[in-house]
């Protein structure tokens, strides 16, 4: 039964991992993974954006030098020699926006403009952002590319993994929520509705893989045309203003490449905060690994694979750093695609990279992009976040669920992860009082920083107690296979 299971996927691949597509299907291939992670990987920065205080032409840059980073950082993972050699794309995460709220938090100058708090130093936050991403990076990469990773596996299983994910998803309720769909709620829903529409009602396998995409493109337009016929005016949550597109440039200037937002600053709360965000990203990446395998119809990665697979993820969030980008990730969405498609050739995903890196020059289509209004945004975050938490209850199907021993340790792990920050984050003073030593104040500041993030108290809650407490490998989910691709 388990070889008919492994071997399954390999009679479906059109083309497999080391094959090279004719130039037009190769092209066409890497476009439409371009469109299956644009999405998820373009709201990453219309959501930092705002929170730091972005005017629509800086969100615009800060598109461009995500698009940038992601495509280098999916040509630098397809490596067989630099990363993983997989065919699996690298996108901006959503691991590491708690621990950018913080940052933005820390390191952010907050005036009241119009009655509301804004954040009027947003590069400088970028340069804090940078400098943390480079060190948590070269951090990242060391444990990658010295095979400590492989040590550490043992202690990263499904009974972990799969809270880490449930608490990046549904922590951020109160982002998607009353950030940004709250704003205007029939925006909002009709995105939601025809997510479901796309991806569940209509029998296309392109319209399902385009599903949110498609919600977003037919929202976007129905707002553009009531803003433009006069029934949103200036000031509604969904009105679209398509002036600052005509004033952004054509073609970005290639000097703004590295460093766009000036040398990175290197702050000890900043790289705190953001190994939270590493931490979670590591995890991840090793399911993901096994899963795109899988669905490529190839052997799981083995411990060298998986140490190169982290090392690259490591160094990729460095450049990510310097090229004034967001921490990257591989993207589970393109892994389905690979599952759907049958086509898991590198150099398709490698071509994808390069169409990534080429869009990143295009100033206009970053200035069309940061004109989104916040409630079609927040429909978005809606089913996006809510499907992240719902893939760690995914993940957690590879564990015994049927044992009152991962029940409990994940039931403590996730509550813990939804309960512990707000009191952490509330009670601030507590672990960095002014009558303390510096030394006290520092190692109190780092972990203020760690616990106030939910997916770290998850990850930490949930390998303490799954190393601790007596299981066996099928207990714990170790080396079972992946369900559902």
């Amino acid at each position: 039964m388990t070889q008919q299971t492994a071997e399954s996927p390999r009679r479906r691949m059109v083309y497999g991992l080391n094959d090279k597509p004719p130039f037009l299907i190769m092209l066409l291939s890497g476009a439409q993974h371009v469109l299956t992670l644009f999405g998820a990987t373009t709201l990453v920065p219309l959501l930092l954006g705002p929170a730091m205080g972005m005017s629509p032409l800086q969100i615009a840059s800060l598109i461009s030098c995500v698009y940038f980073g992601m495509g280098v950082a999916t040509l630098i993972q397809t490596h067989p020699k630099l990363g993983s050699g997989l065919p699996i794309v690298q996108g901006s995460s959503f691991s590491f926006i708690p621990s950018f709220t913080t940052v933005i938090g820390i390191y952010g100058t907050v005036a009241v403009v119009e009655g509301q708090s804004v954040v009027t130093n947003p590069e400088v936050v970028m340069q804090y952002l940078g400098g943390g991403l480079i060190v948590g990076g070269l951090i990242l990469a060391l444990i990658g590319y010295s095979r400590i990773v492989g040590v550490i596996r043992r202690v990263i299983t499904p009974v972990v993994i799969g809270p880490v994910i449930m608490a990046i998803g549904f922590s951020l309720a109160g982002t998607a929520v009353q950030g940004n769909a709250a704003n205007y709620w029939p925006a909002s829903l009709a995105v939601v509705v025809l997510i479901f529409l796309f991806s569940l009602v209509i029998r296309n396998k392109y319209v399902n893989i385009f599903a949110i995409l498609l919600a977003i493109v037919v929202t976007y337009l129905a707002c553009l045309g009531l803003s433009m016929n006069g029934t949103f005016a200036p000031g509604h949550p969904a009105y679209i203003d398509l002036a600052k597109v005509s004033e952004a440039p054509w073609l970005r200037d290639v000097r703004n490449v590295v460093m766009p937002w000036g040398a990175p600053k290197f702050g000890m709360m900043a790289v705190v905060s953001l190994l939270a965000g590493f931490f979670a990203v590591m995890i991840e990446s090793i399911g993901d690994y096994h899963s795109v395998s899988y669905a490529s119809g190839i052997d799981d990665p083995d411990a060298a694979t998986i140490s190169r697979g982290i090392g690259a993820e490591g160094l990729c969030c460095a450049l990510s750093g310097v090229f004034g980008s967001v921490g990257t990730t591989s993207y589970t969405e393109n892994i389905g695609l690979i599952g759907l498609t049958g086509v898991a050739s590198r150099w398709v995903v490698r071509t994808g990279a390069v169409l990534l890196i080429l869009m990143s020059f295009v100033g206009k289509l970053g200035a069309l992009i940061a004109t989104m209004p916040s409630p079609i945004i927040g429909g978005a975050y809606i089913a996006l976040f809510g499907t992240i938490g719902a893939m760690g209850i995914q993940v957690l199907m590879r564990a015994d669920m049927s044992s009152q021993r991962n029940i409990l340790i994940i039931g403590f792990a996730f509550l813990m992860a939804l309960g512990l920050p707000g009191w952490v984050e509330q009670n601030r003073d507590l672990f960095m009082s002014e009558s303390y030593s510096t030394l006290v104040q520092t190692l109190g500041g780092m972990a203020w920083a760690v616990l106030k993030t939910p997916m770290a108290v998850a990850g930490l809650c949930a390998a303490v107690c799954d190393s601790l407490i007596p299981g066996t490998d099928e207990d714990r989910g170790i080396n079972v296979k992946p369900r559902g691709i």
